[in-house]
C-alpha cells in the first residue's frame, strides 16, 4: 500500500519556520545591541579622556551626547565621579554611560528590556 505523502514537507517547513525567523532575527538584532555597546565603549574613552584633561562635568557630558550616533541621544545616561569640585592632578576619573536597549524589538511588546553599561577611566593630568 503507497501513501500520498505530498503535503508532508510543507507541514515540516510550517513547523521550523517560526524558529528560524526566529533565530534569524536573534542574530541581527544582537548585532544591533553589539554595535551599541561599541560605540558606547568609543565614546567613554574619549569623553573621559577630556576629565582627564581637566574639563568640566558638563564639556565631558555635552561631548558624549554629541558623540553617541547608535540610538537616541536623548536616552543616554552619563555619570562622571568623582565631581569636577573633587577631582585633583593626580586623582582619577570614571565616566559611565547607560543606555536602554530591547533585545528581540521586532518582536514588540515579547522583547527584553537590556541596559548597555560601559566605563572608562583615567588619571587626570
Amino acid at each position: 500500500m503507497v501513501r500520498k505523502e505530498d503535503g508532508q514537507s510543507l507541514v515540516e517547513f510550517a513547523l521550523v519556520l517560526p524558529v528560524l525567523l526566529l533565530l534569524v532575527v536573534g542574530i541581527f538584532d544582537f548585532g544591533r545591541v553589539l554595535y551599541t555597546h561599541l560605540q558606547m565603549e568609543l565614546v567613554a574613552q574619549e569623553a573621559v579622556r577630556l576629565g582627564g584633561l581637566g574639563q568640566g562635568d558638563e564639556a565631558i557630558e555635552s561631548y558624549a551626547v554629541e558623540r553617541f550616533h547608535a540610538g537616541d541621544p536623548a536616552k543616554l545616561n552619563v555619570l562622571v565621579t568623582p565631581t569636577a569640585a573633587e577631582r585633583s592632578s593626580g586623582d582619577y576619573v570614571k565616566v559611565t554611560l547607560t543606555y536602554p536597549e530591547t533585545l528581540l524589538q521586532p518582536l514588540g511588546n515579547a522583547s527584553i528590556p537590556y541596559t548597555v553599561t560601559t566605563s572608562s577611566t583615567i588619571r587626570v593630568e
